[in-house]
C-alpha cells in the first residue's frame, strides 16, 4: 500500500513539473470562405517551465470529434512570458441558430494564483463563440493587440485595455467575467481581486480599472467581448488574463489627453498626449484607424523620459464614415524594474458632412428643394425634415442627424445619392398659405450613419388666396345655431393677371370636409367677415371653405381655395363625479392651447376653468346626477407674420350629468373550511384601489365543479360585512367568488376565485386562500373508511357491514370475495349494507376472512374521481351469545 501511495505522489509531482503553466490567452477567428474559418489560439505561458506545447487539443463547437491545432509561432517576452500562436482552419456543417462554441483546455494555470485556490492544478479554458448566420453576413471576430499580462502595484490604481480592433465594424460589449476551468465551469471557491475601492471595466471602451490592488501576488480575472451587429449578438471572445501586482514600487505612468472627440469625414484629426512616470515612458497606440485606408499615424514626439509626449494625426476620408466611433487605445510602459503600464481609450466618431447650398423655391401650392450631392460617393441618400417656423437650432460639434427635440418631421427619404430635389406638396394635399415651412436634409450612409443636418431654410407660400383665420360658435342650438367665419384677404396675388373686381364664395360642409355647398358671397375683396345662421351647433361640426373670384370683364374665373376650417367641437363623457371633456379640430394653423369654461349655475356666466395644451381635459369632484355646461377656447396662430395673431375661437356649448358607471373592485375571498360540520366560511376584505367606493352589498357565487358554472347562492345586503356562513350543503367542495355592488348596481368583476377540494383520496386539492378551522380540521375530515370485523345476527351489535362515517363519496363497486375467491357480494351502495349472507344462492356465508376491493367515487373538484381500496373483513356469526 505504501508502495502504491508513493507511485501516486510521484505520478503527481512528475505531471506538474511538466505543465505548461498557462498565464493567459483567447481565441479569435477570420472568414476565410463559405463555411471554413481559420481559428487562432493565442496562449502566454511560463519559459521555465520544462514542459512545451506544440499542439493543442481544440473543440470546435460542432459535431467533430476533439481535434489538435498545431503551434505555428511563439516568441519571448521577457519576464519569464511566452507568447504561443496556434492556428488552423476548420470547415463548419452549416449556418445555425446557435453559437458554435470553440474551446481549448491545458492541464494546469499558473501556480500561486492567489484567487484561484490550487490554481496549479485547475484546468486551463478558453471559449469563443462563433456565430454562422447568413441573414447577419460574414463576420471576423475582434483582434485583441494588448498582451493579456501586467503588472501592478500595492495601492496604486491599475488600468489595462484588451486593444480590441474589430475589422467589421461591429459595436463590441465588455464585461469582467470568473476564469473558468474544464468544460466551461465556474471554479469553486474562485474570489475576484480585493480592492480598496472597486475593480471594474468600461462596458464600451473596454478600460479595466482596478482601484486598488491591496495584496502582492498573481491573479486571474476573464473578460468577456461581446460582437454586436444591428442590435443582434454575433460573437464573443472569453479572454482569461493574468495580473502580477508587486509592493512597494513606484508610482506607474500616467496619460493625459482627450477621451472623446468627432471629425467631419474630409477633415484632419491632430491630438496631442503627454504623459508623466516614475521612471522613462514609452507610449504606443493601437486601434482601427491604423489599418485602414488613408491610416492614422501616432508617434512619439519626444524621447522617452519621465515627461514626454506624442501625436495623433489623422486625414480622414469619406469612407471612414461609420456609425459607431472608433476607439484607439493608448498604452505607455515605464522602464523600471516591474515595466508598469498605463492605459488611455480615446472614442473618436467620424460624421459626414453636412448637405450644401439647400434652397426652397416656392411653387402654386408647394415648395421645391434642391441641394448639391454630397461628396461621400457611399451615401445612399437623403432624409427630408420640415417643421413650421424657424427652430433656431444649432447642431451641437458631433451631433448628427435631427433630434426630436428640434421640432423637425421627417417628410420624406430618397434612395439614391443623386436625389438632391424634393417637391413638398403636403402629400398632395398642398401646403397652407399663411405657414413658414423650414427645412434641414441629412445624408444616409449605408450602415445606418447619418451625417450632420444641413443649414436650415425656410420658405412661405404666395398669400395669393383668402387665409382662414375664424371659425367661432357664436350660439349654440339644434335650429338656430349661428358660426363666425372670418378670413385675411389676399395680398400677393397677381393684380395684371386678375385685375378685379373679386368675390368670395363661401362653401360649408356638416360634419366632413366631403359634402362642402355653396351657401353665400360676398361682394368685395375686404368683405371677409361673415355669420352662418340657422344651424344646429349642438350636435353638429362644421367645416368652412372660402374661394376667391376674379370678375374682369364679367367673367367669373377661379384664382384660388382657403384651405378648409372647422370649428371646434365638443364631446362630453360622463363617470363617476367626473365628465371628460374632448374636442376636435380640423384647422389650417396651429393651436397651442385650450382654456376650458364652465358654466357657473348662480350667474349663469361660464367661468374659466383651466388651460391645458393636450385635446382632452378631465373636470374631477363633481357631483353625480347634476347638470354641467362647458366650451373651449382654441388658441393658436399661424407660423408665418401677416395674419392675426392670437387665433382665437369657441366651440359650442355642452351639457351632461356625472354618472356613477365605474365598477368597484373585486374583495379579497378567503375560504375557512370545516369538515366535520360540513360548512365553509368565507371572508373577505373589501379593497378600492382606484376604484369607486361606494359598495353597499356583496353577491356570492359557487360552483360545484371546475368546469361547472358559478350560480349565486348568496347576496349580502350590509356592505360592512365581511363573512358569510356556507353551511347545510351536500358537499364542501367548490369554487367561490364573490361581487362588490355599488349605490347604483354596477358589479365588480368576479374576485379571485377560491376552490376547496375533498381533502382526502386521488383530489387535486385546495387553490387560492383556503385553510382549516384549526390544525386537526383536515385530519377530521371524514375520509372513506371500512371495519374490519362485524358479527351479522338479530342483537341489533354490529349486525350489518358498513363503512365509517364518511363524506364526499357519490357511489362505490364494492366487490367481496370468501377464501377461495368467489363473488359473494357486490353493490354500488357507499354503506354497502352486507348483512353476511351470499348474494348469489341466499345463505349465510360461513365464519372465517373476507377479501375485499372497493372503487370508492369521490366528489372533487375535477369531477368524480375512483380510489380504490382494498382489504380483509372477518366474519363472525352470532351464536346466540350476548354480546358486550
Amino acid at each position: 500500500m505504501l508502495k502504491k501511495l508513493t507511485y501516486i505522489l510521484l505520478f503527481l509531482v512528475s505531471a506538474n513539473t511538466f505543465a505548461t503553466h498557462n498565464r493567459a490567452g483567447e481565441i479569435t477567428f477570420t472568414h476565410i470562405s463559405g463555411l471554413t474559418y481559420g481559428i487562432t489560439v493565442t496562449t502566454y505561458t511560463k519559459d521555465s517551465s520544462p514542459a512545451d506545447r506544440p499542439k493543442l487539443e481544440i473543440r470546435w463547437g460542432d459535431s467533430s470529434p476533439l481535434d489538435s491545432i498545431p503551434r505555428v509561432f511563439d516568441l519571448l517576452l521577457g519576464n519569464d512570458i511566452k507568447k504561443n500562436v496556434y492556428y488552423e482552419e476548420h470547415t463548419y456543417p452549416g449556418p445555425s441558430p446557435a453559437p458554435y462554441i470553440i474551446s481549448v483546455e491545458d492541464p494546469n494555470r499558473n501556480a500561486g494564483i492567489l484567487n484561484i485556490p490550487n490554481s496549479v492544478n485547475v484546468v486551463f479554458y478558453l471559449q469563443t463563440e462563433l456565430y454562422i448566420n447568413p441573414f447577419m453576413g460574414i463576420n471576423n471576430s475582434p483582434v485583441l493587440l494588448n498582451p493579456p499580462i501586467d503588472n501592478a502595484c500595492v495601492g496604486s490604481i491599475y488600468v489595462h485595455n484588451p486593444g480590441a480592433v474589430d475589422s467589421d465594424g461591429d459595436s463590441l460589449y465588455y464585461t469582467i467575467q470568473q476564469s473558468l476551468k474544464e468544460g466551461g465551469q465556474f471554479i469553486p471557491s474562485y474570489q475576484f481581486p480585493q480592492a480598496s475601492n472597486f475593480l471594474t471595466i468600461d462596458n464600451f471602451t473596454g478600460d479595466l480599472i482596478w482601484d486598488s490592488p491591496m495584496i502582492a501576488g498573481e491573479y486571474n480575472v476573464a473578460i468577456l467581448i461581446e460582437e454586436f451587429r444591428n442590435g443582434f449578438k454575433i460573437g464573443s471572445i472569453l479572454r482569461d488574463m493574468q495580473i502580477t501586482v508587486v509592493p512597494n514600487c513606484d508610482p506607474p505612468p500616467n496619460i493625459t489627453g482627450v477621451t472623446d472627440t468627432c471629425v467631419i469625414a474630409g477633415d484632419t484629426l491632430n491630438v496631442n498626449y503627454s504623459a508623466t512616470g516614475s521612471f522613462a515612458v514609452t507610449l504606443t497606440s493601437t486601434g482601427i484607424p491604423y489599418s485602414l485606408t488613408s491610416p492614422a499615424i501616432f508617434q512619439q514626439t519626444t524621447l522617452p523620459a519621465t515627461l514626454t509626449s506624442a501625436n495623433f494625426y489623422w486625414e480622414t476620408q469619406c469612407n471612414h464614415v461609420r456609425k459607431s466611433p472608433y476607439f484607439i487605445s493608448i498604452k505607455g510602459i515605464d522602464a523600471g524594474p516591474y515595466e508598469l503600464a498605463d492605459f488611455h481609450t480615446t472614442t473618436i466618431l467620424v460624421i459626414g458632412p453636412k448637405p450644401k447650398n439647400v434652397m426652397a423655391t416656392v411653387q402654386t401650392n408647394n415648395i421645391n428643394l434642391i441641394w448639391d450631392k454630397t461628396i461621400c460617393s457611399q451615401v445612399t441618400g437623403y432624409k427630408i425634415y420640415r417643421r413650421l417656423g424657424p427652430s433656431g437650432w444649432t447642431p451641437g460639434p458631433c451631433e448628427t442627424g435631427v433630434p426630436p427635440s428640434a421640432g423637425f418631421q421627417l417628410i420624406a427619404t430618397t434612395s439614391s445619392i443623386n436625389d438632391t430635389t424634393f417637391s413638398d406638396n403636403n402629400n398632395g394635399l398642398g401646403l397652407i398659405p399663411g405657414e413658414d415651412y423650414c427645412y434641414r436634409i441629412v445624408a444616409c450612409y449605408p450602415d445606418g450613419a447619418q451625417s450632420i443636418a444641413s443649414d436650415e431654410v425656410c420658405n412661405q407660400l404666395i398669400k395669393d388666396v383668402p387665409i382662414i383665420t375664424r371659425v367661432n360658435v357664436n350660439t349654440t342650438s339644434q335650429t338656430n345655431g349661428s358660426i363666425y367665419v372670418e378670413w385675411s384677404k389676399p395680398t400677393e396675388h397677381d393684380t395684371i393677371q386678375w385685375a378685379g373686381p373679386y368675390r368670395y364664395l363661401i362653401y360649408r360642409g356638416e360634419q366632413t370636409s366631403s359634402n362642402m355647398i355653396l351657401i353665400d358671397s360676398t361682394a368685395t375683396i375686404n368683405d371677409t367677415m361673415y355669420t352662418d345662421t340657422m344651424l344646429n351647433t349642438l350636435d353638429f361640426q362644421y367645416y368652412y371653405r372660402i374661394d376667391i373670384y376674379n370678375l374682369t370683364g364679367g367673367t367669373r374665373d377661379l384664382m384660388g381655395q382657403s384651405t378648409v376650417a372647422s370649428s371646434v367641437y365638443l364631446n362630453l363623457t360622463p363617470s363617476d363625479n367626473e365628465l371628460t371633456l374632448t374636442w376636435n379640430e380640423a384647422v389650417p394653423w396651429t393651436n397651442t392651447q385650450h382654456v376650458i369654461y364652465r358654466q357657473n349655475p348662480f350667474t349663469l356666466n361660464f367661468d374659466s376653468l383651466d388651460i391645458t395644451s393636450n385635446n382632452m381635459y378631465v373636470d374631477t369632484g363633481l357631483a353625480n346626477l347634476t347638470t354641467y355646461c362647458y366650451k373651449v377656447k382654441s388658441i393658436g396662430s399661424y407660423s408665418s407674420p401677416g395674419t392675426i395673431d392670437p387665433i382665437e375661437n369657441f366651440s359650442q356649448e355642452k351639457c351632461d350629468q356625472p354618472e356613477d358607471n365605474i365598477k368597484p373592485c373585486p374583495p379579497s375571498l378567503c375560504v375557512e373550511v370545516n369538515c366535520q360540520l360540513q360548512q365553509n366560511k368565507l371572508h373577505w376584505i373589501n379593497q378600492n384601489p382606484g376604484c369607486a367606493d361606494d359598495v353597499l352589498q356583496f353577491n356570492i357565487y359557487k360552483k360545484d365543479s371546475l368546469n361547472g358554472e358559478y350560480v349565486l347562492i348568496a347576496n349580502i345586503p350590509n356592505g360592512t360585512d365581511s363573512t358569510y356562513l356556507h353551511d347545510n350543503v351536500l358537499s364542501i367542495v367548490g369554487c367561490y367568488v364573490i361581487t362588490g355592488l355599488d349605490s347604483v348596481g354596477n358589479e365588480s368583476l368576479f374576485s379571485d376565485s377560491v376552490c376547496v377540494d375533498n381533502p382526502n383520496g386521488a383530489c387535486a386539492g385546495n387553490n387560492g386562500c383556503v385553510y382549516n378551522t384549526d390544525e386537526t380540521a383536515a385530519t377530521n375530515c371524514f375520509v372513506y373508511r371500512l371495519p374490519n370485523v362485524f358479527t351479522p345476527g338479530q342483537d341489533g351489535h354490529n349486525d350489518v357491514f358498513v363503512p365509517f362515517p364518511y363524506q364526499f363519496v357519490e357511489s362505490v363497486d364494492m366487490q367481496i370475495f370468501n377464501r377461495w375467491g368467489n363473488l359473494v357480494y357486490q353493490t354500488s351502495d357507499p354503506d354497502i349494507l352486507w348483512e353476511g349472507v351470499n348474494q348469489e344462492n341466499g345463505k349465510e356465508c360461513a365464519d372465517g376472512t373476507y377479501y375485499y376491493v372497493c372503487t370508492v367515487n369521490e366528489v372533487c373538484l375535477s369531477g368524480i374521481e375512483p380510489r380504490i381500496i382494498k382489504g380483509f373483513i372477518t366474519l363472525i356469526k352470532n351464536k346466540g351469545t350476548t354480546k358486550p
